[in-house]
């Protein structure tokens, strides 16, 4: 099944394209390629010999071979299979085991544009390669240099939208995550509200803040991002309130990859004072909490969405939800349009018979 052939639902189980996506912390790429599995898409990750990082879709135009199970050659990738070696941008360099082989030169693999920021590697998913991508605008927790953040990432056995939809219930804090040490207070009970913001809104506990986990945001600005804070006690260092900058990338229809910041405004020794403490304390207190989430995640009752009865608590998520399916539909058709204009670019290899 190709994309364009795919209801709104099997489409938004993959992911929205014409976006940012994080995929792989930096440093799990090293000198070795390295192949994932992001909206549903096998892609080989690696650095050439200047530290820079390219993707490339994880196949060998040869045999179908994974490129990530080959050798790094700096601006291209050889596959372990026949030797084949594919460039960073999807041009076929060389064929050694042939003199003039027709593949030679061609341009048949998929490459993906790659930013790496704040400690994280991120790839566009576009629909259209001929056009370029959107600029990457990242909250001001990870823009900033008065902000100090640490990355954290989970993979999930979840589909994507259930963990977006999780932390866009500030609501699930009082009582999932009632004992941590910076979610214990609250009301048991809330009113709940949205208001719309310049790239986004915020869903919020009406006449409650600084308290609990008592809002949320929802932001585009080239990718999908979802901000919070959670108010901390002194005892905790320096900084004032926590902050947390999140994003889901689906690995396919029934995993994700949650990547979150945690973010303190903290400068000089103070910067310091709270990086030792996150490291040495406070960072298993936050495991604690993402592990509650996940044991949720990944044990609700098979097809959860179908079967459930949503309450004024949950406005937040149908307005995501709604927005994500109108978006959803604008894709498809662009998909579909694009799939009608292009010709299926093929590469003609002839077969030379022997004798």
């Amino acid at each position: 099944m190709t994309i364009a052939e795919m209801n709104v639902e099997q489409y938004l189980d993959l992911g929205l394209r014409d976006q940012w996506y994080p995929v792989l912390a930096s440093w799990e790429v090293g000198s070795n390629p390295v192949g994932i599995t992001r909206l549903g898409e096998n892609i080989v990750v690696w650095r050439d010999d200047k530290g820079q990082v390219h993707a490339l879709e994880d196949r060998c135009p040869h045999r179908g071979a994974r490129l990530s199970l080959g050798w790094n050659l700096g601006n291209r990738i050889a596959c372990w299979y026949h030797g084949v070696e594919v460039r960073h941008d999807g041009v076929v360099e060389d064929v050694p085991a042939v003199h003039d082989c027709p593949l030679k030169g061609s341009d048949c693999v998929k490459s993906y544009q790659v930013q790496e920021l704040h400690d994280a590697i991120f790839i566009w998913f576009g629909i259209n390669d001929a056009e370029q991508p959107a600029e990457l605008v990242l909250p001001d927790q990870l823009a900033s240099e008065e902000w100090s953040a640490f990355l954290c990432m989970a993979d999930w056995k979840v589909n994507h939208q259930y963990a977006v939809d999780n932390v866009m219930d500030p609501m699930h804090g009082t009582y999932l995550h009632c004992t941590s040490h910076s979610m214990a207070d609250g009301e048991k009970t809330a009113e709940m509200k949205h208001r719309s913001t310049k790239d986004g809104f915020v869903f919020e506990k009406e006449g409650q803040t600084g308290v609990n986990f008592d809002w949320v945001e929802y932001g585009q600005t080239g990718a999908a991002w979802l901000r919070l804070s959670i108010p901390y006690r002194q005892s905790f260092g320096p900084g004032g309130e926590f902050w947390i900058v999140g994003f889901a990338t689906p690995i396919d229809e029934n995993n994700t990859r949650v990547f979150f910041w945690r973010c303190r405004k903290v400068s000089g020794w103070q910067r310091n004072v709270w990086r030792f403490l996150y490291r040495n304390y406070l960072e298993q207190l936050h495991w604690d909490v993402l592990e509650q989430d996940r044991i949720i995640l990944e044990n609700l009752a098979p097809n959860a969405r179908k079967h459930e009865f949503l309450y004024q608590h949950d406005v937040g998520l149908s307005r995501l939800r709604r927005l994500m399916k109108k978006e959803a539909e604008k894709q498809l058709k662009k998909f579909a349009a694009l799939q009608g204009s292009q010709p299926e670019n093929r590469i003609e290899i002839k077969e030379v018979a022997n004798g």
